[in-house]
């Protein structure tokens, strides 16, 4: 099983590091709230996307090839829950803190994401293909694969989270953060366009 972790090492912190709806989101996050209160958030991906893997890899994926009409809601939904988190972005900020736009994702929040992350789709169903083996320990497998995205998510999101907390400090007026904002908006939402056309 370490030749596998080895093998999925590279791919796991690629995937981790390249712009996606988490990386978007973290950055967003702590350029407005900071790097400690996006913590939480970081937490939430971290654990929640190697849950997924899990859950797909022991066969829920084959449920949603099954039954087209659960995977469409799921879409559907999904794309309509990263609208609203596209709001909230772009809504948040130093002026709406003492409100519900201006609070970072929680962890519950940030695991439930992988669940309608157009990207953490493409990752699991290619990892799943392509570094389990036909005949082998599939459920040890995905173990492994899910502990080495453990390991490679958190600091590729630190990386991400700090970059956001350095803009932070240098979007000094709270024009220049609605703009950093609304532009991180329009990230996540232009995220959707490859799923939705």
């Amino acid at each position: 099983m370490l030749s596998l972790a080895i093998a999925v090492l590279p791919f796991a912190f690629i995937t981790s590091i390249t712009p996606g709806p988490n990386n978007i989101m973290v950055t967003a996050s702590a350029a407005n709230f900071g790097y400690r209160r996006t913590m939480p958030h970081m937490l939430g991906v971290t654990f929640g996307y190697p849950v997924m893997l899990i859950l797909v890899g022991a066969g829920l994926g084959q449920v949603l090839v099954t039954h087209p009409v659960i995977h469409g809601t799921l879409k559907y939904a999904g794309a309509a829950l990263l609208l609203y988190f596209a709001w909230r972005i772009a809504r948040g900020g130093r002026q709406a803190e003492s409100g519900a736009a201006g609070r970072p994702l929680t962890f519950v929040q940030g695991a439930l994401f992988q669940w309608i992350n157009v990207k953490a789709w493409l990752m699991t169903l290619g990892i799943v293909a392509t570094y389990t083996s036909v005949g082998g320990d599939v459920v040890a497998e995905i173990f492994v694969i899910a502990a080495v995205f453990v390991a490679t998510c958190y600091p590729s999101l630190t990386i991400w989270a700090l970059f956001g907390a350095a803009i932070g400090r240098m979007l000094t007026s709270d024009r220049a953060l609605a703009i950093f904002n609304w532009s991180m908006a329009a990230l996540l939402v232009l995220s959707l366009v490859p799923v939705m056309v």
